[in-house]
């Protein structure tokens, strides 16, 4: 059990700073990239709430502090996907690239330690496969090259059975609502980011973990 019934709250707190920063990093991200970032108020205090909220949430986890903190890196890696991929339609290898860095050093610590990395090579190779069949049947982007980078960096944070699982909740959360976007929208066209449920799949199996040692 958390032998520190305050934690929670002083997480939340580092969690409400952790997802201003990431915004702020965001912002300048995107001016990198030469997209307008956006002012909605979702756009700008989404990921501190958010943040504020999974932090103490993975807080209650039976784990250390140690465990506790490179989780919470992960969360803010997350959130940035979801929120960025919402606003701009985008999954920027500024923050992947370090992501997956970080995820292979760490899953190297786990038993076996080349599970992560060829659960990371397996999905990833299936969206590229994905996305390069998707575009010669449809003639367009059904997948983007960002989701195959976040496909892979969910197999090296979570491995084997976790990442299916993350898959799965990702592609029914991502159905979920293409089918409200199509009732909304009374039209099939148009195409939604898949980013977001993707990571929000990866977040739910991240806790889960915790909640299972």
């Amino acid at each position: 059990m958390n032998a520190l019934p305050l934690l929670p709250i002083g997480w939340a707190v580092a969690g409400a700073f952790g997802g201003w920063v990431m915004r702020w990093g965001s912002v300048r991200l995107a001016k990198l990239e030469e997209l307008e970032p956006g002012h909605k108020a979702w756009q700008v205090y989404g990921p501190p709430i958010v943040c504020a909220i999974l932090f103490a949430l993975f807080a209650t986890e039976p784990v250390s502090l140690q465990l506790l903190a490179l989780r919470s890196v992960f969360v803010i890696v997350l959130v940035q996907v979801i929120f960025f991929d919402f606003e701009h339609r985008l999954i920027l290898d500024r923050v992947m690239f370090p992501s997956m860095a970080l995820a292979l050093v760490a899953s190297l610590f786990n038993q076996p330690w080349w599970a992560g990395i060829a659960t990371g090579l397996v999905a990833g190779l299936l969206f590229l496969l994905l996305a390069l069949v998707g575009a010669a049947i449809f003639k367009a982007e059904a997948l983007g090259f960002g989701d195959v980078k976040l496909a892979l960096f969910m197999g090296l944070l979570l491995g084997p059975l976790p990442t299916i699982q993350a898959l799965f909740y990702g592609v029914l959360l991502a159905g979920i609502v293409s089918i409200g976007y199509i009732i909304w929208r009374r039209s099939m066209k148009g195409t939604i980011a898949y980013g977001p449920y993707l990571s929000a799949g990866a977040l739910i199996v991240l806790f889960q973990l915790g909640r299972g040692q």
